[in-house]
Order: C-alpha cells, then sequence, then structure tokens
C-alpha cells in the first residue's frame, strides 16, 4: 500500500477491525462506514484522523459512501441468527458496495468458521467448506461462505483485486473468544469443549492482524486469491484457558458437550508466503 491511500473500512467499531482503523490512519486517509452505536469507540477514531459515516449495511444508503476508494477493507459482521438479515447484510450488503464504489482493491475478512469440521486436522485453503458453527451461532458458517462467494464475483465481474482472509482466533486489547473464557474461569463456570479432543486452534493477536492487513491487501489478485489468516502456533483450546487460570489465580475446568465448536486448525503456510509469519506469541 503507498503511503496516503485512501482505504473504506467497514464494521470499524469491531473487535478486530478498530485497531486496525486506528493503525491505519497513521499512514492513510481513513473512511469508516458502521452503525456507531458506541460513541466513545466513534470518538476514538475521529481523534485518530478517521472519517465516520453512518450506514447501516442491512439497510444501506450507500448514497452517502465516498466512491474514489484506493481499497476496501471488509470486516463488517453481523451474528443476529436470522437468515434473512444475516444473509442480507453480511452478504448481499458486500455486492451492493463493490458495485457502489468500485475499490481499487479488496481485502474481505473471513472467517476459518466457513470449513467442514475436521477436527485436528490442518486445514488447507482447498479443503471443503461445511456448517462449522452450526452448534452456537445458526447462520454464521452459511453466511459467511455467502459473502465469500460475493467477493469473488466481484473480483470476476469488475475484475477488482481481491484478497479473502479466512481468520481463526483474533484476540488482544478488544477482545476476542480467549476474553470470554476467562470471564467464564473467573465466574467458576465450567468452559465447554468438544469430546473430539484437544480442540485445536490458531489464535493471532490484534499486532498481528494490524501489522498484516497492509501485505494482505497488496496480495489481492482477480480472481480472489484466498488465505488461511492465523497464528503460526497451533494452541488447545484447553491449553490456553489453563494459562488464563494460571494468570488469574483460578482454577480450570471442562466439560464436554457436542453443542460447541470443535477444533478448526489451519495451515498457515500460504500466509507466511504472502505476508510472512505471525510475531506475538499466543501467551
Amino acid at each position: 500500500m503507498r503511503a496516503g491511500s485512501h482505504v473504506l473500512i467497514t464494521g470499524a467499531t469491531g473487535q478486530v477491525a478498530f485497531p486496525v482503523a486506528l493503525a491505519l490512519a497513521a499512514e492513510h486517509r481513513v473512511t469508516a462506514i458502521a452503525r456507531f452505536r458506541d460513541a466513545t469507540k466513534r470518538a476514538a477514531l475521529e481523534a485518530a484522523g478517521v472519517t465516520c459515516v453512518e450506514v447501516d449495511l442491512a439497510k444501506p444508503d450507500l448514497a452517502v459512501v465516498p466512491r474514489e476508494v484506493d481499497h476496501l477493507a471488509n470486516f463488517a459482521v453481523v451474528k443476529s441468527g436470522r437468515w434473512d438479515l444475516d444473509l442480507n447484510t453480511n452478504a448481499e450488503a458486500l455486492g451492493l458496495l463493490l458495485e457502489h464504489v468500485r475499490p481499487g482493491s479488496v481485502l474481505h475478512c473471513s472467517s476459518t468458521g466457513v470449513y467442514q469440521p475436521a477436527g485436528a486436522h490442518r486445514l488447507l485453503e482447498t479443503d471443503p467448506l461445511g456448517d462449522n458453527h452450526r452448534p452456537i451461532m445458526e447462520t454464521y458458517s452459511i453466511s459467511k461462505i455467502a459473502a465469500e462467494v460475493v467477493a469473488r464475483y466481484g473480483a470476476r465481474q469488475w475484475g477488482i483485486p481481491t484478497t479473502i482472509a479466512r481468520l481463526n482466533v483474533p484476540y488482544g486489547d478488544e477482545g476476542g473468544w480467549p476474553a470470554f473464557h476467562l470471564a467464564m474461569l473467573r465466574a467458576a463456570q465450567p468452559v465447554p469443549v468438544h469430546p473430539d479432543r484437544p480442540n485445536l486452534f490458531n489464535p493471532i493477536h490484534h499486532d498481528d492482524i494490524v501489522r498484516m492487513v497492509p501485505a494482505l491487501i497488496d496480495a489481492a489478485t482477480a480472481p480472489a486469491t484466498i488465505v488461511n489468516w492465523g497464528g503460526v502456533e497451533q494452541v488447545a483450546l484447553e491449553t490456553w484457558c489453563e494459562e488464563l487460570a494460571v494468570l488469574a489465580g483460578v482454577e480450570a475446568s471442562f466439560v464436554e458437550t457436542e453443542v460447541t465448536i470443535g477444533g478448526v486448525t489451519i495451515d498457515t503456510t500460504r500466509m507466511v508466503d504472502l505476508v510472512g509469519p505471525t510475531q506475538v506469541d499466543w501467551r
């Protein structure tokens, strides 16, 4: 990315996109679109130089969205559990946005939740897709797959260089799944784990996410580049919960259940080839 590029970022108040927007604003012109229900986060973005434009992607008024954009970084996601709303907002709205903006390139943040459950197998980008998150979020995996299809269509139809990055377990100062587990541990609640143990993932810190975004944008191609996005270290959910319990001075306990997400662990070879390895140790 050349310095001073105009980046349009969606979902900018979210856990992942918020630190990305703040970091990009240091060297680029950033316009953020979101509902901005959190006034504190909007104020922090504006203080960093981000232009905030209120848009609800469930019923978007795209007339207020700028067209002269070098890059689109799409981090918006809705997880309401309502099929019409989630397909409309996560997939259809992306298509409308691509048609309206026609950016120079796109980084679409997807999820490793799009894969067919495969236990401890390190998933490749070419492995089968499936309804991974259905046990706890009925609409999530399917709507994320639908969004990938829309991003792929945009790359082919309008020749927009695109990267589809399938994010694993993001964590950092803005929260994440481990923070949710920490809250459970502090409340003396057992953490649910899938019986197919260990439950392996590739957690990635917000600092690595922020550092990798420009390179992922530069890796965009038409047809789209698809890449796993996670830490190079493979870690069991049970292991990070035990580490958190030690740090918090509490006991870790687990309960096996089918009504949770099983391990989703990825092969990061393509990611390392494109943007290099992660640098933050999972601990």
